[in-house]
């Protein structure tokens, strides 16, 4: 069976040789603007420290992969282009886009630059995906996490289109960044500006028994000393409903696919993504070391493939609110 891309987050130069000394084939990351959508302050790479990151990731045999996949905002197409030109230019292997306009763009005026379409794009059918490869050339997609696994194998029968998948991170009940919630409180959100709950927008408000979060001003949690405080988000907030109060929409969990590996590859399976570019460097290497070891295990003897429990004891540690979920994978009431 043919070995998938192990695809890992940088948002900075010591996450992304985190990710290449760990054993990721691909590493992306974005620039420092709204192109990207993880556009937090202190996060993402200038011109100078992608140079570096492409030097260091290239002289191992590594690949950088450049994220530009938020949404072209009106009056502001040129900035999108831009950013499409300095990753030509500083020649990364591949650009990761979402919005058709700009995917236009990078096909017409840099034919020879490797396109990969965004999970943002929501491709979540082989239709939408050849018209994407038709239209764009694209050679990878990236699928939203809503499909089953039965699902993403009768995408992989019907394209030659390399199919990318998620293999561990945090979840979204949104369209994958379409942020309805962070818009309405905010009018902000992570296709247009790049930043799920911008941080201008946060507030911490310490009391002596409790600390409470706050978004625009709108209650997202309120945590007891001996809890360990979140980033507020509205969909992993707690709120009080019918007079109980607890996880409305969501509750924390990390994607985990270690006990699916095998079937993960047998299917075809091109590449599988880790999510966190706004996560440290020590979750990269943690999680980059981990499935690294057990996506080779599950290549080399798919038969005997079992899951390690350090290797889920290891992720456990850095899964969101310390639990783990197969998500829309393994859907037994279908």
């Amino acid at each position: 069976m043919a070995k998938p891309q192990l695809v890992c987050p940088a948002g900075s130069l010591p996450a992304l040789k985190a990710a290449v000394d760990n054993g990721a084939d691909d590493v992306y990351l974005g620039f420092r603007n709204d192109t990207n959508a993880r556009n937090f302050a202190g996060l993402n790479f200038d011109d100078k420290a992608v140079a570096e990151g492409i030097r260091y990731a290239h002289q191992r045999g590594r690949k950088v992969l450049v994220a530009i996949n938020t949404y072209a905002q009106a009056g502001r197409f040129a900035d999108w282009t831009r950013s499409v030109d300095r990753a030509a230019e500083l020649g990364v292997d591949a650009v990761i886009i979402a919005d058709p306009a700009v995917l236009d763009y990078a096909t017409k005026t840099h034919p020879q630059l490797r396109r990969h379409l965004s999970v943002q794009a929501s491709a979540t059918s082989y239709e939408a995906i050849n018209f994407c490869r038709d239209k764009f050339g694209i050679q990878r997609a990236v699928l939203p996490r809503v499909l089953t696994l039965a699902q993403v194998e009768n995408v992989i029968r019907h394209t030659e289109v390399e199919i990318e998948v998620f293999g561990f991170g945090s979840l979204c009940v949104m369209n994958e960044g379409r942020c309805w919630l962070s818009s309405y409180a905010t009018g902000e959100s992570p296709n247009t500006v790049g930043a799920c709950s911008p941080a201008k927008y946060v507030q911490w408000e310490k009391k002596p028994t409790e600390m409470d979060v706050r978004l625009n001003g709108i209650l997202i949690d309120r945590y007891g000393n001996d809890e360990n405080a979140g980033y507020p988000t509205i969909c992993k907030g707690r709120f009080e409903v019918a007079g109980a109060t607890y996880y409305a929409m969501e509750e924390p969990a990390s994607l985990n696919v270690l006990e699916m590996l095998p079937e993960i590859i047998r299917i075809g399976v091109s590449a599988i993504k880790v999510e966190g570019r706004q996560r440290s460097p020590t979750y990269v290497a943690q999680v980059t070391r981990n499935l690294r070891q057990a996506i080779d295990a599950a290549v080399a003897a798919p038969e005997k493939f079992a899951v390690k429990p350090a290797w889920m004891a290891e992720l456990g540690k850095v899964a969101e609110g310390s639990q783990i979920t197969l998500g829309a994978y393994n859907r037994p009431w279908r």
